[in-house]
């Protein structure tokens, strides 16, 4: 999918109300409850699934979920190379992308969920981590490995053509855009399916739109494409 550079203020961000659960409702559940809790639970809880599942989506809305409810959260994906210490102020520990965790990235994952579940100071705290395979066939030191197998488990699927279309539609709802049949169509036989992608070009439609005064229709879809 093209970029484009425009201002994503209006853009919500991602939250578990607004995750189309489909076929993974189970895992949605889960999460929801895990964050409405009091006392979370302290046994860990792996999502997995190829990409475009909603695997960082999920992560994230509980973040924020939890940010929230002034709860800090400790967050690592491959793009931190300098992990932090844990810290004993964490409610939660979220580990997104841990099939491309370096070896440094496995050691500070590897403290962090020892120091979860055996705290200095306080209950045991929640973690959740997702990666691309099951616990099985990640290629991690064995006892992160193993670790992050012994848990709630999750396969989560990709959503499938008429639920692309539901979850297109509802974003576009939440934003006031109108999409016709015609623009859903374009849009899907032209751009990358992950639901991630197709949110983010309906972020910059939405911009765009707002910026031309114009119904987004796809000579806007192509007009945007071209002055990017």
């Amino acid at each position: 999918m093209k970029q484009i550079a425009l201002d994503l203020g209006l853009a919500s961000g991602p939250t578990l109300d607004g995750y189309f659960a489909g076929p993974n409702e189970a895992a949605l559940r889960h999460l929801q409850i895990g964050v409405g809790a009091t006392v979370r639970s302290p046994v860990p809880t792996y999502l997995w699934g190829e990409a475009g599942s909603g695997k960082t989506h999920l992560l994230t809305s509980v973040r924020e979920a939890l940010r929230e409810q002034g709860a800090v959260a400790g967050w690592m994906d491959a793009s931190v190379l300098e992990p932090p210490e844990f810290d004993e102020g964490w409610s939660v520990v979220l580990l997104d992308d841990v099939h491309l965790y370096t070896a440094v990235q496995q050691q500070a994952a590897f403290n962090w969920f020892v120091n979860a579940l055996a705290p200095k100071t306080g209950l045991p705290r929640w973690v959740l981590a997702a990666g691309q395979v099951p616990p099985a066939d990640l290629q991690l030191r064995e006892d992160l490995r193993t670790r992050l197998g012994w848990g709630h488990i999750f396969a989560l699927q990709v959503l499938g053509e008429s639920e692309r279309r539901a979850v297109l539609r509802q974003q576009a709802d939440a934003r006031g855009i109108f999409l016709r049949d015609e623009v859903v169509d374009f849009v899907l036989n032209r751009f990358s399916r992950d639901m991630g992608s197709l949110i983010q070009l309906l972020d910059e439609l939405d911009c765009y739109a707002l910026q031309k005064q114009r119904a987004v229709t796809i000579p806007l879809v192509k007009s945007m494409l071209e002055n990017e």
